[in-house]
């Protein structure tokens, strides 16, 4: 299957306003640079590594209810103000931070307010126009808008990094908060517009968008095999990734090492977008996935080793960042291809709650373990069976739905 090149004549501004919007939003930025903050919250509030790392649990709080709201309010008002809006609070409430005194209690409250305020940055609703202006090449502009998450992700590792070495902490989070203030918010306006807005120019004809209603999805076994295979999946990705520094720290390597190695996940990132999205438009999905996604279990036995060499280190990075570069795309084009575009914003949103339950448990489990035990080992073999258990159940959601069967009226509407 060729590349429709005109496709990406008429929608390349989406893309990119995507890409730049979930790039600087709340699903890379919070999460990739939370690892670094860690040794200053500690030296300042005394806080443990465990009860820094619990804060990504907050905001799957927040996210449960917050990710399905998102969703819903942009299937019935449209993507771009829900987005656009979300963009602004969540840079406002990732600001916040910088004010932190020292108690835990606001610590976690503003994590559930910027989880709540900046959902609507999440890929719920960026992937929906994308969905919209693209078919034959669907999974490989997923890809593309989706690589916000590596090239931001990494970046904002490094640029907290420096910025907490020359202005400190509070300072670092303000730093962070301008990225999608003047570089996502300004392009969106610019750029992003659903194929059906008046002021979308070259956009494709947008036909009744048919598909299932939320009622029909969850009745369906495929919602809840998908549901229950992120879970696992989202663990073994959000475990490690804020806490990869110390886990190279652990296997003997100094904290500038282990925060360049670590700075690698962006470019695997990258790569697992762009080649996992190209796979999807040519191969059946869900077998795609269960390559990428069962693949870095053998990155999660490697870093239990009790020192891991240079390479082995970077191998691992790479492998758990294809896979995290992956994730994303493969859920969104599921529900799309699975469920059509009548709800898809609901429906992606009630999956990324699911999503969101393991990527915010994972991050404290794997801290629990440290302080524990004193090595991550035991959360890297659980995130090892929960990628070959995540991604093997991906494999039981059959053919896709015929297309013209979700183009159709609902059964709800005869």
């Amino acid at each position: 299957m060729s590349v429709d090149r005109s496709e990406f004549r008429q929608g390349w501004k989406v893309v990119l306003a995507s890409a730049l919007g979930i790039g600087t939003g709340l699903s890379p930025i919070p999460i990739y640079t939370l690892g670094v903050f860690v040794g200053p919250l500690s030296q300042e509030f005394g806080w443990g590594v465990d009860q820094i790392m619990v804060a990504m649990m907050f905001m799957t709080l927040g996210a449960l209810v917050a990710g399905p709201l998102a969703g819903m309010l942009a299937d019935r008002f449209g993507v771009r103000l829900v987005a656009l809006s979300s963009v602004a609070l969540f840079g406002l409430t990732l600001a916040g931070f910088a004010l932190s005194n020292g108690s835990l209690v606001m610590f976690y409250a503003n994590w559930v307010l910027m989880a709540a305020l900046g959902a609507g940055t999440l890929p719920i609703t960026w992937t929906r126009a994308v969905n919209n202006w693209f078919n034959a090449n669907r999974g490989l502009a997923l890809g593309l808008s989706l690589l916000g998450t590596g090239l931001f992700g990494a970046g904002a590792k490094l640029y907290a990094n420096f910025l907490i070495g020359e202005v400190g902490w509070r300072m670092a989070y303000v730093g962070l908060a301008l990225l999608p203030l003047i570089i996502a918010l300004p392009i969106g306006l610019l750029f992003f517009h659903d194929a059906g807005d008046a002021k979308a120019k070259g956009a494709p004809l947008l036909r009744p968008a048919g598909g299932l209603s939320v009622g029909q999805a969850i009745r369906g076994y495929r919602f809840w095999v998908l549901a229950l295979a992120f879970v696992p999946i989202s663990f073994a990705v959000g475990g490690p990734i804020p806490n990869l520094e110390k886990i190279l720290g652990t296997k003997g390597m100094d904290v500038q090492q282990a925060v360049q190695v670590a700075s690698l996940m962006g470019p695997a990132v990258i790569a697992g977008r762009v080649l996992g999205g190209w796979l999807i438009d040519r191969f059946w999905a869900p077998g795609v996935a269960f390559i990428l996604l069962a693949m870095p279990a053998l990155a999660c036995w490697l870093l239990t080793h009790g020192e891991v060499s240079s390479g082995a280190a970077i191998f691992s990075v790479l492998l758990i960042g294809f896979a995290a570069g992956v994730e994303y795309d493969i859920m969104a084009f599921l529900v799309s291809r699975y469920y059509g575009m009548k709800a898809y914003g609901a429906i992606y949103g009630l999956m990324y709650g699911f999503f969101a339950l393991g990527a915010g448990f994972g991050p404290w489990a794997f801290g629990r373990i440290f302080v524990e035990t004193g090595t991550y080992d035991a959360g890297l073999i659980w995130g090892g069976v929960g990628f070959v258990f995540g991604a093997t159940l991906l494999l039981t959601l059959g053919r896709y739905p015929n297309p013209d069967s979700l183009q159709a009226p609902s059964a709800e509407s005869k």
